[in-house]
């Protein structure tokens, strides 16, 4: 029996978030519901002109592990932080939550990742992200016991922008099947995919990956067409095990070879923020994929943990969704 259900790696950043309108965005030069990467000139620059502020630890792939947690699983994190307050609060947040973490922090600069999330009225969110710190991850701080322990390591797409962060997750998905285990990752933002689109793709092709998560714009911009038919087409022949692409309010696609199975989304009627909407949908997901669970039932998860996201202020869960009834109702 593995010890975790799911590693996953990631760029460890304390979020900043903020509730503005579009003038405001226009007036700062931001371009509305992209993840931009600044400097730290242009961090503190935002950070200045930014309204109150609520400062929470982020990152796509902890905000996965950690929905995966609330969902009753057990979960393991690497991700680069300095050894400054805001890597403290974010070392303190994810071990609070059951998550082994144990990649030693910066004694130096860079400092902590963080990102500058502006919040409209829509619940769209733009993300303004100053990597600091993450860019050090390196194959030493891949621990080679805990993903040999994971039944899925997990990566997000945004840690093709580090150059070192390439070479740990290849060394991760080199010991992950080593000892039989799924490697995951999610393409994570459409710009991201336009940048790394030949490599994202040689990772699907030559089995470094096995599962593809990916929102319909990132399909469509993997495939460079404007034909989601055409992207679930490919993706079935790319993906070695499977590929599972979200739709919003249309739910979601999971593409297994020729197979496709459409699946309804959660009905939300107030969305307050859709920052972590896909990384809580994965967590949901792979609780019910690394349980064993059907598809349907899975893809069930991911939309409940999803649904629930928005309607909060943040990417991470502030109850814990195993007592969800309609959680319950999947998992016992």
């Amino acid at each position: 029996m593995a010890d975790y259900d799911l590693l996953t790696i990631g760029n460890a950043i304390v979020d900043i978030i903020s509730r503005t309108d579009d003038a405001f965005l226009a007036e700062a030069g931001i371009e509305k519901g992209a993840m931009t990467l600044i400097d730290a000139a242009r961090a503190e620059e935002l950070y200045g002109k930014m309204g109150p502020a609520t400062e929470m630890s982020g990152g796509s792939a902890g905000n996965t592990v950690a929905g995966l947690v609330s969902l009753g699983g057990t979960g393991a994190y690497f991700g680069k932080v300095a050894d400054d307050q805001l890597g403290r609060i974010f070392a303190h947040d994810i071990r609070s939550l059951g998550i082994r973490y144990e990649t030693a922090p910066l004694a130096d600069t860079p400092p902590t990742a963080r990102s500058m999330i502006l919040v409209t009225p829509d619940g769209e969110r733009s993300m303004n992200t100053y990597l600091g710190a993450c860019i050090e991850l390196s194959p030493e701080d891949v621990v080679e016991e805990i993903v040999a322990a994971a039944r899925v390591t997990y990566f997000e797409g945004y840690l093709w922008d580090p150059p070192r962060a390439k070479d740990a997750i290849l060394e991760a998905a080199r010991i992950a099947h080593t000892h039989g285990r799924e490697v995951a990752m999610t393409l994570s933002d459409s710009f991201c995919v336009h940048r790394y689109r030949a490599e994202f793709l040689d990772l699907m092709r030559s089995g470094t990956v096995d599962i593809v998560f990916a929102n319909e714009p990132e399909a469509l911009a993997l495939y460079q067409t404007e034909i989601l038919e055409e992207a679930l087409h490919h993706l079935g022949q790319d993906a070695k095990r499977l590929a599972v692409v979200t739709r919003g309010a249309e739910g979601c696609v999971v593409v297994e070879g020729a197979s496709r199975q459409a699946f309804p989304a959660t009905v939300v009627p107030d969305v307050v923020d859709t920052t972590g909407a896909g990384d809580l949908f994965a967590s949901g997901f792979l609780r019910g994929y690394t349980a064993g669970l059907p598809h349907d039932q899975s893809a069930r998860l991911g939309a409940i943990a999803a649904g629930h996201i928005i309607a909060q202020i943040g990417p991470r869960p502030q109850t814990h969704l195993a007592d969800l009834p309609e959680v319950r109702a999947i998992l016992g």
